[in-house]
């Protein structure tokens, strides 16, 4: 906790305030201690239970994702309110873990708009790779009913769905974009050049551009 508390940084926590993580810890050097401490299932457990979120992230790099039982990640997840500690959370940890699966419809169906927003990213993922016995068109039909007002974590997973379904499945593609040019989630969404409008026709018709000029 020392050596993290040196790393602070008062005008990374400045820039990351703005995104509503409270840390001041450059991610660069926090991956440089987590590559010098290598795995600790048992440090990581004890770093998550200080709940600081500098503290949180490095246990997440540190962590051995198939040790968590469900319910830690369950628990974990609802306290994971930090957008940083969150995407980590869920990318690093949870998808690697043998009860993805499981908490994924179970989180998706959650009241709480940030565990749900965790449930979709999952569902993104398989999406992506594993998409068998996945009802394609009825998560359509969900994105179409409620993503126009679905709170901003939630909204963003759910475009982030709607994305992907449209660039892996050619035979959703239109219904994908057709539902995105409706809803126009995200149309106005200020966009660095050189990057991509997270849009969903415009992010969709780019990807299958560069699928295609490969």
């Amino acid at each position: 906790m020392a050596e993290l508390a040196g790393l602070e940084d008062p005008k990374a926590r400045a820039v990351n305030e703005r995104h509503g993580d409270d840390h001041g810890v450059n991610l660069g050097k926090l991956r440089a201690l987590a590559k010098r401490l290598k795995t600790q299932q048992d440090l990581a457990c004890r770093l998550w239970e200080t709940g600081d979120t500098a503290a949180r992230l490095l246990a997440l790099l540190i962590c051995r994702p198939k040790a968590f039982e469900r319910d830690d990640l369950d628990g974990m997840v609802r306290e994971a309110r930090p957008p940083k500690v969150h995407d980590w959370l869920v990318n690093y940890v949870v998808k690697k873990s043998p009860h993805a699966e499981e908490l994924r419809p179970a989180w998706s169906a959650d009241p709480d708009p940030v565990v749900a927003s965790a449930g979709w990213a999952l569902t993104t993922a398989r999406v992506a790779k594993k998409p068998e016995g996945l009802d394609l068109a009825g998560l359509l039909d969900v994105i179409e009913a409620e993503m126009k007002d679905a709170p901003d974590r939630l909204q963003w997973a759910m475009n982030h769905c709607l994305a992907q379904i449209g660039i892996e499945h050619a035979e959703h593609r239109a219904r994908a974009i057709g539902i995105g040019e409706r809803l126009e989630v995200l149309k106005d969404y200020p966009t660095p050049p050189g990057c991509t409008s997270p849009f969903a026709p415009t992010w969709i018709s780019e990807m299958v551009r560069r699928q295609h000029a490969e």
